[in-house]
């Protein structure tokens, strides 16, 4: 790792945690250069998933477009970055439970939306309005309606 002050590459690391699920590793590290401290977050990398689009063509997997897109809907919202960074682990890890390595793009968003409502309601009908690809005032309405209404239980394991 390059120290984000003085791009030094000799630091050590001086505390590591797991995170909840164990799919993710903080790391705290020290620069031994000019001793700066700084966090750094080690994750499985996904090789050979795909995504399979609405229109049925197929794309490797981006968790950064996947990461850009939960952080615009939770653009100026009390939701920290530690959150976003959980929720789209737990989103990849159910995904994974339940598919081999094609991931229908639906499925990746029901699942984002289905934890961003409870995280935070704005952010929900944000990510909710581009996903699902609202044409009028009139569907937006009614999706924020259905917000104060109680969800149907599914079995859906996501």
């Amino acid at each position: 790792m390059r120290c984000p002050k003085c791009t030094s590459i000799e630091d050590k690391v001086t505390d590591s945690r797991i995170s909840k699920e164990g799919s993710t590793i903080r790391r705290r590290r020290e620069c031994l250069e000019c001793g700066h401290r700084y966090s750094t977050t080690e994750s499985l990398v996904r090789d050979g998933v795909a995504v399979i689009k609405r229109d049925g063509r197929r794309e490797d997997f981006d968790r950064e477009k996947l990461v850009r897109a939960v952080r615009a809907a939770c653009h100026k919202r009390p939701v920290d970055a530690e959150q976003i960074a959980m929720l789209i682990e737990d989103v990849m890890d159910a995904l994974e439970a339940q598919f081999e390595n094609e991931i229908p793009s639906h499925a990746i968003g029901e699942g984002v939306m289905q934890r961003l409502r409870h995280v935070d309601q704005v952010a929900y009908v944000r990510f909710a309005s581009v996903y699902k690809e609202f044409r009028d005032v009139a569907e937006f309405v009614d999706e924020v309606s259905a917000l104060g209404k109680p969800k149907a239980k599914t079995t859906d394991s996501l």
